[in-house]
């Protein structure tokens, strides 16, 4: 049996993982046993691209080269690194911990031994590089965080960040844990703040945002929280476990949002207050779908496909508000990480070549593979990382009320673009194309078509989303009975609309 390809991976491994979630924490050192191009990227080329993030300061790379490669191994080339990091103050305050990359797990490097020469409490962590994907690592990074610096029994432990770490107490009343932002996630900053409203909302204050707003040092105060919300499904449950309060996951859509802020009241004994937050958030936030789901714009809803590529929760979540709540039928769904049932990156591909649906949400992927398709007509919106695109902004949310009334803009303001594209502006007529219908004529009416002809013109419309088709047809009628008189045919005839579908192509 032949292998599998694996065509535009979309997903990094667990040293990236380990690296974004180690590196938010500010009074953490990584060293990274790596070659100077690994490092360029996860610390460099590709934060710099999605999050804004020209370069993350608390990471060095040991530098490894041949000769570590072939021989000596890359224990020196760490000790040289950590020597140079202490000599020149870098590491002042800072918890140190190197991590193993795709290169060292290859030539067996284990440091485990190593670390204990370099700066007391000094950790080595395992980041499963060859066999272990981003959600995966996120996921196992964050609880390895917790076990060794924040779980009761780390406090015994001679790598206790920043001294004497104060313990945790009973955890306080109303507090919240949100879990989960890191580095090089899609939208993180906005729908962190969102999220953090609609836990003010229901009558929560926020305890921790680990690690995307903590330190190190701050690890054993998760354990203060009365609850946990997690940001991402696919990473993050596994610490909330282990953390044992009771969890719940970020909403998409409206009624998802509206169960999550009143089971917030329900747990933190502010009902009342939830209940008021619905009720005002029903009465300003929400009008704005409500508005546009009585105007004109509601009636594209159920005839408008949609499919969807993103992280587990943002695709769970997109599909249910999308399909369940606005009726948009759902062309295809593929998260990450992907279910057995879902599709790949390849048979996504072969399906936007064969008919794309009228919106895409993915990633750059599949706006590559979109644009090989020629689908012109189809709209694409980011959802998900690789890809050229920044989302730093708190106005741009997917989750939450405020999610759910940009997603609908997004989508209706797009529609409005894809009729656009078929207005008889002046530049047209100015060009011929459709003044000669008329003139040549001699007279109003459609000329008749031969049956094939009829065909080739209907399957072509079929390719096309359903709300730009009737304008296409119209175009495409009109192009072709132009070129049939001014040839002076009295009907239509295959090869005139292939020649016509070619000049669109």
């Amino acid at each position: 049996m032949p292998p599998t390809l694996i065509r535009d991976l979309s997903d990094t491994s667990g040293y990236w993982a380990a690296v974004w979630t180690m590196c938010c924490l500010p009074d953490v050192h990584v060293i990274c046993d790596a070659p100077i191009g690994c490092f360029n990227l996860v610390a460099t080329a590709v934060p710099d691209y999605t999050d804004a993030i020209p370069h993350i300061e608390n990471i060095t790379p040991s530098v490894m080269t041949e000769q570590e490669v072939g021989g000596q191994g890359t224990g020196p080339a760490v000790k040289r690194t950590y020597e140079q990091l202490r000599d020149t103050g870098a590491l002042a305050g800072k918890q140190l911990i190197v991590v193993s990359t795709a290169e060292s797990e290859m030539i067996g490097s284990d440091l485990t031994d190593l670390v204990k020469q370099l700066q007391p409490g000094t950790l080595f962590y395992y980041s499963n590089s060859l066999s272990e994907d981003e959600w995966a690592g996120r996921d196992r990074v964050l609880r390895w965080l917790w076990a060794n610096y924040g779980a009761p029994q780390a406090g015994a432990a001679d790598h206790t960040p920043a001294g004497d770490a104060a313990r945790p107490g009973q955890p306080a009343a109303k507090s919240v844990n949100i879990i989960g932002p890191t580095y090089g996630c899609f939208n993180s900053p906005s729908d962190l703040d969102e999220l953090k409203r609609l836990i003010a909302g229901a009558g929560g204050t926020i305890n921790l945002v680990y690690p995307f707003e903590a330190t190190l040092a701050d690890t054993p105060r998760l354990a203060e929280a009365q609850l946990n919300v997690v940001l991402y499904k696919e990473f993050g449950l596994g610490l909330a476990a282990d953390l044992g309060q009771p969890t719940l996951a970020a909403p998409f859509g409206m009624r998802d949002t509206t169960a999550f802020v009143r089971e917030l009241g329900r747990l933190l004994g502010t009902a009342e207050q939830a209940e008021a937050f619905i009720k005002h958030e029903k009465a300003t936030t929400l009008r704005a779908v409500w508005d546009l789901w009585r105007g004109p714009q509601g009636d594209w809803f159920g005839t408008t496909d949609v499919g969807i590529v993103a992280s587990r929760a943002h695709a769970d979540g997109l599909r249910r508000f999308l399909g369940d709540e606005l009726g948009m039928p759902i062309a295809f769904l593929s998260g990450r990480p992907r279910l057995p049932d879902e599709p790949d990156n390849e048979a996504l591909r072969q399906q936007l070549h064969k008919k794309a649906p009228a919106f895409v949400f993915g990633s750059i992927n599949e706006r590559i593979y979109l644009s090989e398709a020629g689908a012109k007509y189809t709209s694409f919106i980011p959802s998900a990382f690789p890809g050229p695109v920044v989302r730093r902004a708190v106005g741009t949310p997917f989750v939450g009320y405020r999610g759910a009334v940009y997603v609908i803009q997004e989508i209706v303001n797009r529609l409005y673009d894809a009729l656009f594209n078929f207005l008889p502006v002046d530049s047209a007529y100015a060009k011929g194309t459709a003044a000669p219908v008329a003139a040549a004529a001699g007279g109003a009416g459609n000329l008749p078509w031969q049956p094939e002809a009829k065909a080739l013109l209907d399957a072509a419309l079929e390719q096309l989303p359903f709300i730009p088709r009737i304008s296409a047809s119209r175009q495409l009628q009109m192009q072709v009975e132009a070129a049939a008189r001014q040839r002076g045919l009295a009907e239509i005839t295959p090869d005139l609309v292939e020649s016509a579908l070619a000049q669109r192509s």
